[in-house]
């Protein structure tokens, strides 16, 4: 995020897309629903009328995977109706006649031809978002698990940066993030191009400052993502996988793939906290902590930095994570010549010594220790002891300088409905169970709640295909089929259907297509055709 979530409180205007806000992040709903009981007008673009959408001032209904368009026409009125922050873009920004020329013709009425948003509200939702004081994009999945997730996200940069709307308080492009500490698994560089703090693989003064200090660094390449070490295993040019809290037999699109995957991979290496439909094909489970048993920090979406402390001792034979990687590590260094640096010998005495590493070579860490956090928390970037940390970002400066304005063309989603799969299938969460499932559905309470999987159909289509309340149906794509029950509502539109993934007895991701985006090589899970049958 570059912003902060209580700066929500002063905020004026919320444009949220592709979120379930309330209930996949209650917390940071609470300050957007208590400005909006202060006056601040909330906008929602979503193809499901969720609770948030319901709440809002404006709901605007898209078609699943028309993003770029809607965003564009946006700021095609708001350049056309002179409502664009000229100041800013003049001192700020380059590349904006480039923008101007690349929006022109996404025209209100061409926009409600792509995207079935009706041109009226889109010009209203274009004034309100403009001329607000402060005004906040929010946004998750639903606009980057897609072939366009990266034009998507640029676009909603190029809006902010239009209006000004970024590198004030209250303002930003904020990605609410899917789970407690996914922003400080990214700090650390759990990512395939990047070392911690996001420094990349492929420079070689990076490279040299790792070389010195671990007495080793890997090439100048970025490694492959989760799905693309999958399909390597699959081809076998991937032998050994370890998986450490991740779920891929429920979370991974094309799920027929992923198992048969994980079936020819030589070695399966599985590290968790409960047993997974995952570890059911592991060749070893090592088995690690919860949260309240192990001292060290999470990193949550606002990029605070906070410490966790530990509650009880671990239970049977589970360890902290970071103790047996080190482990792991230092039986794999003895198998190897001896590498002179200053981290090299993975000798760890707590994870306090782990930041003291990550804060010498991680500038945006720099001023981060256990002393300091110990007395709160702090938002990076931290770059020196003495630094307060930052409360939001790009305030007088973008880190490159000017910001970049990039002109992005709407593109189609790799798969459409057509006769043979006429319905388009989205995915998501819902309120009562979490991800795959692993944690939540082990609560009697919530698993009461929600015992079993849906399909989310429209009382138009159910009554085309002979759906009563709670049927069953069986959902098939071209990469399979699952039986579930129907829930028939109007929280989506005839001709699309939703399925929530936490369940691996219906199995979402059965049927979601593998197709990546080029870039950040995300799958698109929002997008996928499907046809769906009554069962007897």
């Amino acid at each position: 995020m570059t912003n902060s979530i209580p700066e929500f409180d002063e905020t004026d205007c919320f444009l949220i897309t592709g979120s379930n806000t309330t209930e996949a992040h209650p917390l940071v709903a609470t300050h957007v629903l208590r400005a909006q009981r202060r006056g601040a007008k909330v906008i929602v673009v979503d193809p499901r009328r969720t609770q948030i959408a319901r709440l809002a001032d404006l709901y605007l209904r898209q078609r699943p995977g028309t993003d770029v368009a809607w965003l564009n026409g946006l700021m095609h009125v708001i350049i056309q109706e002179g409502m664009y922050d000229a100041e800013f873009v003049e001192s700020r920004t380059e590349g904006f006649e480039e923008l101007k020329a690349a929006v022109a013709e996404y025209t209100p009425e061409r926009v409600e031809a792509i995207t079935g948003i009706p041109a009226a509200d889109l010009v209203t939702a274009a004034r309100i978002y403009a001329q607000a004081g402060r005004a906040a994009i929010l946004y998750t999945m639903g606009i980057t698990q897609h072939t366009t997730g990266v034009d998507n996200v640029l676009s909603c940069a190029n809006l902010a940066m239009l209006t000004g709307h970024i590198g004030r308080p209250g303002t930003g492009v904020n990605p609410l993030r899917g789970q407690n500490n996914v922003q400080g698994a990214c700090d650390m560089g759990a990512l395939p191009n990047v070392y911690p703090g996001y420094q990349p693989v492929t420079s070689e003064a990076v490279q040299a400052k790792f070389q010195e200090a671990w007495g080793y660094a890997p090439p100048l390449r970025a490694g492959l993502t989760v799905t693309e070490m999958t399909d390597a295993a699959y081809h076998g040019a991937v032998k050994a996988l370890y998986i450490m809290a991740e779920n891929p037999m429920v979370s991974d699109p094309d799920l027929n793939h992923v198992r048969a995957a994980l079936e020819r991979c030589d070695f399966l290496v599985v590290q968790d906290i409960f047993p997974t439909e995952t570890a059911e094909f592991a060749d070893v489970v090592l088995p690690g902590v919860s949260f309240a048993e192990k001292e060290g920090t999470f990193t949550n979406t606002e990029r605070r930095i906070q410490r966790v402390r530990q509650a009880i001792p671990p239970l049977g034979d589970a360890r902290p994570d970071w103790q047996i990687i080190c482990g792991l590590a230092q039986r794999m260094v003895g198998m190897q010549p001896t590498r002179e640096g200053r981290f090299a010998g993975w000798e760890y005495c707590s994870p306090a010594e782990i930041m003291a590493e990550a804060a010498a070579l991680t500038p945006s860490y720099g001023g981060v220790t256990y002393e300091r956090l110990e007395q709160g928390s702090l938002q990076w970037p931290v770059p020196t002891p003495d630094h307060p940390g930052t409360p939001y970002l790009h305030k007088d400066r973008f880190t490159r300088g000017l910001g970049r304005f990039t002109a992005v063309a709407y593109k189609e989603p790799a798969e459409l409905p057509d006769e043979e799969y006429p319905f388009l299938l989205t995915t998501g969460r819902m309120m009562f169970h979490y991800h795959t499932g692993s944690m939540t559905r082990r609560s009697e309470k919530l698993e009461r709640e929600v015992p079993e999987g849906y399909v989310e159909i429209s009382p138009e289509d159910a009554g085309r295909l002979g759906l009563g309340k709670s049927a069953r149906v069986r959902v098939i794509s071209r990469r399979g089929t699952i039986e579930t029950r129907a829930w028939i509502t109007r929280r989506v539109p005839p001709g699309t259907v939703f399925i929530p993934f936490h369940f691996a007895e219906a199995a979402a991701n059965l049927l979601t297509n593998p197709a990546l985006d080029p870039i950040a090589k995300i799958p698109e899970y929002k997008v996928a055709a499907v046809r769906l049958e009554r069962v007897a």
